[in-house]
């Protein structure tokens, strides 16, 4: 992109955008356009409709639209959680769903393909249209995505002469023959826009600016390869490049991160839209991370000030992350994927995080007009206060967002003659200039806790038997080499676990004569995890780390006269995700050493080792109903190293989440009914001295109504007697507004071109809503005055009305879903006890199927 020259293909890239440009313009100008379809109160799939761009916007069936998205990834959850879940992001506010594309669970074995269950894309794209959403397909191939390999099946590894991501001949052929096999699938069944369905974006290679420079020239023209491959499929709508400043032709480039709105550069042709693929809904976890968070408000910030700078689309990443079932997870990723999202892992509503950006979304629409047809003009009253207004001459639309950075401190802004109060990072939106109808900062919308329950039904008669694995000998393993093998090639991604075995002869000569010296077994090792064995015995284990793979494993072992057996298990955690020449990236053993003997240091390195792909008991297939009959179990004991573990329980009670506890364990992996539940790693602390993760998800689809299959494969050593299984809710359900707030934007509506209330009374209220049509039980925190602390954890200040209990009581107990004002006259009937200070209302209520209350 940086020469003087373009070539001929260039040069009609650059036509196009400008034609689009143009034309995008001039049928954007009218104001008597027909209404399209795509936003939360309208179906998609009637009819097809073409899709286009802008410098303002995308514009669907001619028409330009305001796009708030959320990524949800169809192998991250089952099919039976899906309309859940795009039921509650539609009615998040949503218009538009994200999804990759995942090619190694679609081809695992090169020509096999596999595209049923949770894997069946067609059938998830389908069913986001049938909820009226459309669609960003990320084809990639590549997608990073904390998924193993980055999405590349493992076979693309051992393709002779194969360097991904960039110029080469063979990975450009099977990049090229799936790319177009998926287009080809989606046009099959007519699921672009432009046939009707709901795909309105498609997105080629993935934030690949980050790794380009290490690949040089070839990864300059391989962009240009990936680019033209994409225009060349005629999918009919327009494709992306994320984080991509040198995106060719009309490919749009957009923005990933958490303030898009200030440190995007722009798009690199005036023609293209600013669209912000991924805005970070909180960071994903590793073992040994403490808790992620990201705050509502934050995220209404950035949202706000990315369409105040004329964003027209935003995507949140991740809206639901789901679970990462089975191996699905890259290196040291745990199994629960972005739990801070608006919707859990659960597929729960996580508030205020969803109802807060719901009501930003309803906000931005009622600016929807201005925002897409008005001139922006932007007043800069000082380093920290700044107004940006979108005004169209001659008309009286018009949205404003007034804005302060200063992060501590709120100040009082002065817009078109009236004062507003803007409290310290935030921005408030007035749809008409003048009334605010929301603020980032002041959460309207009801916050809520997650509880989990210990089920009565499953632990009832919960009885555990064990099996402990067998640890081999060279004699009885197969691959022999003279040094141990490498364990990603070795493995092949069949598994998780390998053997490596060897044996030395020693004479008492070899061996100490002090008691008080040991021989020590020293491995140094490229990564994940090991554990090793001599003579049968556990020796000891050693991991790594997300940020360093490498370790160095040492633990005094015991030795014997005669032949010794050493049998070390490696251990993987996902294969990596990111970063430039992943096929040369590696793992496992690269030298083993004895070191304490009388005769020096021996190093087995060369020694000669066997190898074993897999443990006994996944190869007899014990998590299974059938392969479990394969071997003997006998009653269970606790801290046995590498065991497995199995009992049957029946189905939790109600139909509410379901996760397992497995505090009281160290390492491995769950199954139920067969069916993998993913990794578990609760012995590795965070700094803050608590697991990373602590409850694994189950399926309710996993579920029978009884005799379900629990299986545990248990590394280091745990009390299977300790796991509980458990039902999710977010039955706690709170509320906590000052006098201060702005009433809910559902208060308002736009009523000929005028932004007027909608209802009776327009005031600061608590709102409360139970789930699953559940009503509110019991009031368990109410105070008026100056409590604090968060939603399952309040607290009384020093000042409370009295009689805060009764009156919440009275507005709220038995009903599904109530108001209660802020209004000094009703809670302070018997006197104000701080009549100088601002009130509070805090409300945490309980939600229950218990109805004798209900009105």
């Amino acid at each position: 992109m940086g020469r003087l020259r373009m070539s001929r293909a260039a040069i009609l890239c650059l036509v196009a955008v400008l034609v689009c440009s143009i034309c995008s313009e001039v049928d954007a100008r009218g104001n008597k356009k027909k209404k399209g379809h795509g936003g939360p109160d309208k179906k998609i799939g009637l009819g097809s409709g073409s899709v286009t761009y802008d410098s303002r916007s995308l514009i669907v069936n001619g028409k330009r639209e305001l796009f708030f998205s959320g990524s949800f990834h169809y192998p991250r959850s089952t099919p039976d959680m899906w309309p859940g879940i795009l039921q509650k992001a539609r009615e998040g506010g949503l218009n538009l769903i994200q999804t990759y594309v995942f090619w190694n669970i679609h081809e695992p074995i090169q020509g096999q393909f596999n595209f049923s269950g949770n894997y069946d894309l067609v059938r998830f794209i389908k069913m986001i249209g049938e909820h009226g959403l459309y669609v960003t397909l990320r084809v990639g191939p590549f997608i990073e995505a904390e998924w193993n390999h980055g999405g590349f099946p493992y076979w693309l590894r051992e393709v002779p002469g194969i360097i991904f991501r960039s110029d080469n001949p063979p990975f450009k052929y099977h990049m090229e023959k799936f790319v177009r096999m998926i287009v080809d699938m989606m046009r099959d069944n007519k699921l672009f826009a432009p046939q009707g369905g709901p795909i309105v974006l498609a997105q080629i290679e993935n934030e690949y600016n980050s790794v380009q420079l290490a690949y040089r020239e070839l990864g300059v023209s391989y962009v240009q390869w990936a680019g033209k491959l994409a225009l060349s499929l005629n999918a009919g709508v327009p494709w992306v490049m994320c984080k991509q400043r040198d995106a060719p032709g009309p490919i749009i480039n957009t923005c990933n991160g958490r303030h898009c709105g200030d440190t995007f550069t722009g798009p690199n042709h005036p023609g293209k839209p600013a669209l912000w693929t991924e805005n970070w809904t909180a960071q994903y976890r590793v073992f040994g991370d403490p808790p992620s968070q990201r705050s509502a408000e934050d995220l209404a910030f950035s949202v706000a000030r990315w369409f105040a700078k004329n964003g027209t689309l935003t995507n949140y990443y991740m809206y639901h992350g789901g679970t990462n079932f089975g191996r699905t997870t890259s290196s040291f990723v745990t199994t629960r994927y972005y739990d801070e999202a608006p919707l859990d892992e659960f597929g729960l509503q996580r508030e205020p995080k969803w109802g807060h950006l719901k009501d930003l979304h309803s906000a931005l629409r009622l600016s929807r007009k201005a925002l897409l047809w008005g001139n922006p003009h932007v007043q800069k009253i000082n380093k920290d206060l700044e107004v940006i207004q979108f005004e169209k001459a001659g008309t009286d639309i018009c949205a404003a967002f007034l804005t302060n950075n200063n992060s501590k401190t709120p100040a009082t802004i002065t817009f078109r003659g009236e004062e507003y109060f803007m409290p310290p990072h935030s921005i408030s939106i007035l749809p008409d200039c003048k009334t605010v109808v929301f603020n980032t900062l002041t959460i309207v919308s009801q916050h809520n806790s997650r509880n989990f329950v210990v089920s009565k039904a499953a632990q009832k008669n919960l009885k555990w038997e064990m099996y402990k694995e067998v640890i081999p000998t060279m004699d009885q393993t197969k691959v022999v080499n003279k040094t141990p093998l490498e364990l990603y090639s070795l493995t092949k991604d069949t598994t998780d676990y390998a053997w490596y075995t060897t044996s030395m002869e020693l004479d008492r000569f070899d061996l100490p004569m002090r008691s008080d010296v040991t021989p020590v077994l020293r491995v140094a090792s490229l990564g994940h995890a090991i554990m090793a064995f001599v003579n049968g015995e556990f020796a000891g284990a050693a991991h790594g780390s997300n940020v360093e793979k490498n370790f160095v494993f040492q633990k005094p072992m015991k030795l014997k006269q005669g032949i010794n057996h050493i049998a070390m298990l490696g251990i993987l955690v996902g294969f990596p995700d990111s970063g430039a020449y992943m096929e040369h990236r590696y793992a496992g053993p690269r030298s083993v050493t004895v070191l304490g003997l009388n005769t020096g240091t021996l190093d087995l390195s060369l020694n000669n080792w066997g190898h074993q792909v897999s443990l006994d008991g996944e190869l007899k297939r014990v998590f299974t109903d059938e392969g479990s009959k394969r071997v003997q179990w006998t009653p269970a004991q606790p801290n046995m190293p590498l065991t497995w573990y199995k009992a049957k329980f029946d189905a939790p009670e109600g139909r509410e989440p379901v996760a397992i506890n497995m505090t009281s364990m160290g390492k491995g992996m769950i199954w139920v009914n067969g069916n993998s539940l993913g990794r578990y790693w609760t012995s590795y602390h965070s700094p803050l001295g608590r697991p990373t993760q602590e409850e694994y998800h189950c399926p309710r689809a996993f579920i029978k109504p009884t005799g379900n299959l629990l299986v545990v494969l248990e590394e280091e050593g745990g009390d299977a007697a300790q796991i509980d299984i458990l039902v999710v809710n977010r039955d706690t359900i709170c509320s906590y507004i000052t006098e201060f707030h702005p009433p809910n934007v559902k208060s308002w509506g736009r009523r000929n071109s005028k932004i007027k209330p909608v209802v009776d009374e327009v005031k600061s209220k608590a709102h409360l809503r139970c789930p699953s049509k559940k009503v509110i039980g019991k009031i368990e925190f109410a105070s008026f005055g100056d409590p604090y602390g968060a939603c399952g954890n309040y607290a009384m200040g020093n000042c409370s009305s009295p009689v805060s209990q009764q009156i919440v009581e009275q507005h709220c107990l038995g009903k599904e879903m109530c108001d209660v004002p802020i209004e000094r006259g009703m809670f302070d009937k018997g006197g104000d006890q701080c009549p100088d200070i601002s009130k509070t209302l805090a409300i945490q209520a309980k939600c229950s199927h218990d109805t004798k209350h209900k009105h």
